[in-house]
């Protein structure tokens, strides 16, 4: 897989205010940047000094060998993301030489920038590490797999508790009674090791019963698919996992559309559900519109209410401009 040269998107400095989610337009693509700065790893930023726009999108050339799902975990996003933002190309066979967008570009939570942030909505997990003094504060983002229809990952602050690392797993008694009506008894505990669906990486919150942990079927990140712990990437989990003290505090928010400004004022949004799939969808479309009107610089500000319906009825998650 290969890099295509840079075209020049500059995405810094961004000023936001938040509702909540994500959203992106097909025909953003066209004026995409590519690779991000070698000077910093791949989901890694330094914090805009004001605004909370990070990232850039850019595009890679597969391989022959290449699957969406492999170049996902390589550019540090998850099956939907990938999928969304590349809609026309086969997951499992992109095919030779085919351009596939990565969708590395993001609208911080409007959230305290402290320990952990975790969308819900998003599928994505916001790291923000405390610094020695003079060094730059940075953010570190990852994609992450959520728990599935029925099982939501419970929202609200919490803390981490413990580290584990080569946890064994205990299949909680919902799984071994569903095994059992399969003819498949689970086993009363699953060792380290390649079976174990934790990984080798564990961090216990203080929710009784959930974790953030690796996992030994990583193309599940980026979806919904867990009985409501938080998965990662098994070489993101171990990337955070010594540097993330017992008592670290974890937001976990469900924070379905985001709006931020770019450095020119223009106003930007995330969104990652459809206005439809709301409860409060009208309500919500009518929120942004006047945040976007009302934006604190004070400049007159002529907002298209049809063309914000379609983007956000998109859903696709990349950032779009609303004016």
């Amino acid at each position: 897989m290969t890099i295509s040269p840079e075209r020049s998107l500059p995405f810094q400095r961004i000023k936001q205010l938040l509702v909540g989610g994500i959203a992106l337009s097909t025909w953003l693509f066209a004026t995409v940047a590519t690779a991000e700065s070698d000077d910093w790893p791949k989901g890694h930023y330094p914090l805009p000094e004001e605004g909370s726009i990070v990232g850039s999108i850019y595009t890679v050339t597969a391989s022959a060998d290449d699957t969406l799902v492999d170049i996902a975990r390589e550019h540090n996003v998850g099956y939907d993301e990938i999928r969304f933002a590349n809609p026309d190309v086969s997951i499992w066979v992109p095919g030779e030489g085919t351009e596939v967008t990565i969708p590395a570009r993001h609208i911080l939570p409007d959230e305290e920038r402290k320990g952990l942030v975790i969308n819900v909505a998003e599928l994505r997990l916001y790291y923000y590490p405390e610094v020695a003094a003079g060094e730059t504060p940075r953010v570190e983002t990852y994609p992450i797999g959520i728990g599935r229809d029925g099982y939501n990952t419970p929202l609200g602050i919490t803390h981490t508790r413990m580290r584990l690392q080569d946890p064994a797993w205990y299949p909680p008694r919902s799984i071994r009674e569903e095994a059992a009506e399969r003819g498949d008894p689970a086993p009363a505990v699953v060792p380290p090791g390649p079976d174990n669906p934790l990984g080798r990486h564990a961090i216990l919150l203080d929710i009784p019963g959930y974790l953030i942990h690796g996992t030994n079927q990583p193309d599940g990140i980026g979806m919904r698919a867990s009985r409501g712990c938080i998965r990662m990437y098994p070489e993101d989990i171990e990337s955070i996992f010594g540097r993330i003290p017992d008592g670290t505090q974890v937001n976990i928010i469900d924070e379905s559309i985001k709006l931020g400004w770019d450095e020119q004022g223009t106003p930007h949004v995330q969104s990652f559900a459809a206005l439809s799939e709301q409860e409060e969808g009208m309500s919500t479309l009518l929120e942004l519109i006047s945040l976007v009107e009302q934006h604190e610089d004070g400049s007159p500000r002529v907002v298209d209410y049809e063309q914000v319906r379609e983007t956000l009825e998109r859903s696709d998650g990349l950032v779009v401009p609303l004016i």
